[in-house]
């Protein structure tokens, strides 16, 4: 009887799983309409002052998405005074709900990855996840590895989906 072998784990392939690039935190969805005049109309006055008396302690270190859920037309600056007065408090502010927030953390993880261990090598993109991964992730992943692997695919070493092979004709 022979040896098994696992080609797998003998071979070059590199596997990349987004799950890694996961930020961990509560995510915290505010909705801004709970201080407009009737969800609706932004009073100046009466919106620094909820702001003001608001406790923003309980959202401490908290990943925050700033939203309003009516159909009120909020000007730039009300978000932006919101956000001033969660960034003594929580880790993360943006202007979205959770799948945004999701997004933003993924793109700012991604920007930063070093990906020169993968040049040249068969890589694939580790699917099934069991964290949010936002779809658009996968997207910005390949663009910065396309052009430096030398093959991607999608899933598990077992059953992976071909997806890009770079031309060695030149």
């Amino acid at each position: 009887m022979s040896e098994i072998i696992n080609r797998v784990a003998n071979s070059k392939l590199k596997t990349i799983d987004l799950e890694d690039l996961y930020v961990e935190g509560v995510r915290t969805q505010i909705d801004i309409s709970q201080w407009l005049f009737e969800g609706f109309l932004l009073r100046e006055k009466d919106f620094r002052a909820a702001l003001n008396a608001h406790n923003w302690n309980q959202y401490k270190n908290h990943l925050i998405a700033l939203h309003c859920s009516t159909d009120a037309i909020v000007p730039s600056w009300a978000f932006m005074l919101v956000s001033i007065h969660l960034q003594r408090v929580a880790k993360k502010v943006i202007k979205g709900n959770i799948t945004d927030l999701n997004l933003v953390l993924y793109t700012e993880n991604i920007m930063q990855l070093d990906l020169s261990s993968y040049e040249d090598l068969p890589v694939i993109v580790k699917g099934c996840a069991h964290k949010p991964v936002p779809e658009s992730a996968y997207l910005l992943l390949i663009a910065k590895l396309q052009p430096i692997a030398k093959s991607i695919m999608y899933g598990e070493a077992c059953s992976s989906v071909p997806l890009f092979k770079k031309n060695n004709k030149s």
